[in-house]
């Protein structure tokens, strides 16, 4: 009787211990939950407004002249030139050449020369190449440009650190987490950080707090190309990332008790 009364206290203070740490493990969902006091967000039509990418240095762009005549288009169009295939027949179909914005913010286009475009959105570049175009072409051509790098990286406390190609130009933070798999329990909502590079060179780290709802009118909500996400580890990471061998042992030890013990109990009934 006096083994079983043993083992039961035993048993009884490992179970508190695993109950203790259950509770010192669960976090408050007030460091966890993203764009808190949502409820008081409310929409501005003044400051609320559609973002549009705008054009840096080393940018590589993509521009296409259409017009009816395809003949008169054609010196308007980079193209590289027709590679053989296998059987030596040409391909059908010209591959377009991307534009490499230089460190002054320019591209040299075919015959209208060096254009600066650095700042402008795509939207004012084909504006502006239509305006140019109308000395050399009888007709108002039609002027696609689109970003072929526009890229962000997320790395730190999230699901899949990676780099990302965005196809439509277009991406906010929490979009940003999400091609990431989002933040683990360890990240740090309301310090991750935004480390970004602007067209004249200067870099700057900006400091994003996912609990405020006031992130969504932030002027680093959207993020421009090349921008890097990083998500900091919170103080429990820390901690179990400074597990040493003596614990780890002392865990396999209680392992080893608890088995002991059920044989035991087994051995005296």
């Amino acid at each position: 009787m006096k083994v079983k009364h043993i083992i039961s206290n035993e048993f009884r203070l490992i179970f508190y211990l695993f109950l203790l740490s259950g509770f010192i493990s669960c976090g408050s969902t007030k460091t966890i939950a993203y764009l808190q006091d949502a409820e008081n967000f409310k929409y501005n039509s003044e400051l609320d407004s559609l973002y549009d990418a705008r054009i840096k240095p080393k940018d590589l762009l993509t521009i296409t002249v259409t017009t009816f005549d395809k003949e008169a288009s054609l010196p308007f169009n980079l193209t590289m030139p027709l590679a053989a295939t296998q059987t030596n027949s040409l391909t059908s179909q010209p591959v377009l050449q991307s534009y490499l914005v230089d460190n002054e913010g320019n591209i040299d286009f075919p015959v209208l020369g060096k254009i600066q475009v650095m700042g402008k959105t795509k939207t004012q570049l084909e504006d502006l190449l239509k305006q140019e175009l109308k000395t050399y072409l009888k007709e108002e051509p039609l002027v696609n440009v689109r970003f072929v790098n526009y890229k962000i990286s997320v790395l730190g406390e999230v699901g899949r650190p990676n780099t990302f190609t965005v196809v439509n130009e277009k991406v906010n933070i929490l979009e940003a987490l999400a091609l990431a798999g989002d933040l683990t329990i360890f990240g740090k909502r309301e310090n991750v950080k935004l480390i970004r590079e602007h067209a004249d060179g200067g870099k700057e780290i900006i400091i994003i707090n996912l609990n405020d709802s006031e992130l969504i009118r932030s002027p680093y909500f959207y993020l421009q190309q090349n921008d890097i996400l990083y998500v900091e580890p919170n103080k429990a990471k820390a901690r179990n990332s400074q597990v040493s061998t003596t614990t780890s042992l002392w865990i396999s030890a209680t392992g080893v008790l608890v088995s002991l013990a059920t044989f035991i109990v087994t051995l005296a009934r």
